[in-house]
């Protein structure tokens, strides 16, 4: 097999267990003269790495020396595509070759970048960069840089296209409710309420059942107790074959259409980009800061390109807001790439949403979105707010036009331009600082503090943004009449075709005590169950005991 290194598991400094395939030490041609024959106890030992194909281990000196009395180089050890060690599910060491499995296509973004197709296995040489590795195509034999969202350890629960991580029941009916689904689509997914459980969605016809996979205490699945099995990838095959008391016998995994994001524009994380290597394509709309671009970067990538109007904002302001935003990582946040600063106008590169402001998209292309689509976005908007509610950050500025659209009514937060990190429960906005009366609470409007439970204010008044597809809130009334007004207990009537139940929701955002507002983290499942019938989420398999 020739020479190779086998490391423990989630171990930083690991175990050299084995040299030459010989237990203990003998005779080594890579070591170039006779090591004792003789057990010798091998202590911990650091594993660099010289280049993509030889590993060096550094220290085996420390673990021989003692035995043959003399020091020994540091020894290269060739390492084949099929010389992997037996468990290297998390190791994270430069060096150690580990077989992954693509997601989704990639193409690559500069020169150092590896172009993949879904279902091709990648070597991975160096996993220690974190959102990029270097890898090796197993078909094309090329190198290079690939994010490591993009990919899952070969034969992984993770690599398998029916597998949905750590998504919610809601979330699960709407992907297999899309029209690219059929009868029988379905997905595994963690349980939202039993550790180390699965749950099973499956859709049958224009509805979707859930149930309900157990995990045994001495290993397996089950989700009809009479029906074990060793692995979720047995239990997929045995339901596709037969239904065996679900619904219907399970047939394609639910269809992924949304990619990742990538953490950064490449594997460099170029903070300060040269902006000469930025294409304007068309302008997505403007506001009172500057412009939104569609842009391209190195003619490979697709991005959005916010400008700042020469004067309008210090430039250490705008740094700020984009060191926040870099920091700041969900799913439901636009993802900040790279900025160009070095000279005006400032440009900030962030991931490209083409269907622009939900404000535009509610008056235009969105004004055929029904009520359930309606609320579905603004659980999602809670997501993410709920995500920087558990960072302490604040946005101060939520509104439906810092809402951004992408493909199949993907919504993201934006814009968190003034966004800063709150040490207390809130803060001093500066003196000056404009903000929009008609979406402002009361005691930020009044007295300048904002907290997480201002942006709740906002979020209430962005519920009537949505449900009114984009109508200016207090219609007919002037900034100094709302102020007055509110601060006085005047709340906006519930709004035409508003449920009323959605309406009590936008009434407990506008509560006059602040503390008494809920939290993002509710509105989100008050949100995501807004449709849920009364009654059990999970069907149990009709299976005769």
């Amino acid at each position: 097999m020739g020479n190779w290194v086998c490391c423990g598991k989630d171990r930083k400094r690991r175990n050299v267990e084995r040299i030459d395939g010989i237990d203990g030490i003998s005779r080594s041609p890579a070591l170039g003269h006779d090591v004792l024959n003789a057990p010798v106890s091998l202590q911990p030992v650091p594993v660099g790495v010289s280049d993509g194909s030889h590993v060096h281990i550094t220290n085996v000196r420390s673990a021989v020396a003692s035995a043959h009395g003399s020091s020994l180089p540091a020894v290269p050890l060739t390492v084949s595509d099929n010389n992997v060690c037996g468990d290297v599910s998390s190791m994270g060491i430069a060096g150690v070759n580990k077989v992954f499995v693509a997601l989704y296509d990639y193409d690559a973004r500069t020169d150092e970048d590896l172009s993949f197709k879904k279902g091709e296995h990648l070597l991975i040489i160096n996993d220690t960069q974190g959102d990029w590795w270097f890898a090796k195509s197993k078909a094309s034999k090329q190198e290079g840089y690939i994010p490591s969202n993009y990919v899952a350890k070969l034969e992984s629960i993770e690599a398998e296209p029916w597998y949905f991580g750590k998504i919610k029941r809601v979330e699960a009916e709407k992907k297999l409710l899309m029209s690219e689904n059929e009868h029988g689509s379905f997905l595994i997914r963690d349980s939202e309420s039993r550790r180390n459980d699965f749950s099973l969605s499956v859709r049958d016809g224009d509805t979707v059942k859930h149930y309900r996979i157990r995990q045994l205490d001495e290993g397996g699945f089950f989700i009809a107790r009479r029906t074990p099995f060793r692995t979720l990838q047995e239990l997929v095959d045995h339901y596709s074959k037969d239904a065996d008391g679900l619904c219907v016998n399970l047939r394609k995994a639910c269809v992924q259409i949304e990619k990742p994001t990538t953490g950064g524009l490449s594997h460099r994380d170029q903070w300060e980009i040269d902006r000469s290597s930025l294409k304007f394509i068309r302008k997505l709309g403007q506001g009172q800061f500057g412009e939104v671009w569609e842009g391209m970067w190195n003619n490979t990538t697709p991005v959005a390109i916010k400008t700042l109007k020469p004067g309008t904002m210090d430039p250490k302001d705008f740094l700020a807001e984009a060191q926040i935003m870099k920091k700041l990582r969900h799913q439901k946040l636009v993802q900040l790439y790279a900025v160009c600063t070095l000279e005006e106008p400032i440009y900030i590169i962030t991931e490209l949403m083409r269907n622009g402001s939900l404000l535009e998209y509610l008056q235009g292309k969105g004004r055929t979105l029904k009520l359930p689509q309606l609320i579905d976005m603004a659980a999602h908007i809670a997501s993410g707010m709920a995500y920087l509610e558990s960072q302490n950050y604040i946005h101060r500025d939520l509104a439906a036009r810092n809402i951004l659209v992408g493909e199949n009514n993907v919504v993201k937060i934006a814009d968190f331009g003034l966004a800063r990190l709150i040490k207390e429960d809130e803060y001093e906005a500066r003196v000056g600082a404009r903000f929009p009366i008609k979406w402002t609470a009361p005691e930020a409007a009044n007295y300048s503090k904002f907290s997480i439970k201002s942006d709740v204010w906002s979020f209430g008044i962005l519920l009537t943004e949505l449900v009114t597809y984009g109508r200016i809130p207090y219609p007919g009334m002037t900034n100094a009449e709302v102020l007055h007004q509110v601060e006085h207990g005047y709340r906006m009537p519930c709004p035409p075709n508003c449920p009323p139940a959605l309406y009590e929701i936008m009434l407990e955002c506008w509560h006059k005590d602040p503390m008494k507002r809920p939290t993002f983290e509710t509105l989100q499942w008050k949100l995501e169950d807004f449709f849920t019938l009364e009654g059990s989420e999970y069907k149990e398999a009709s299976i005769a005991y």
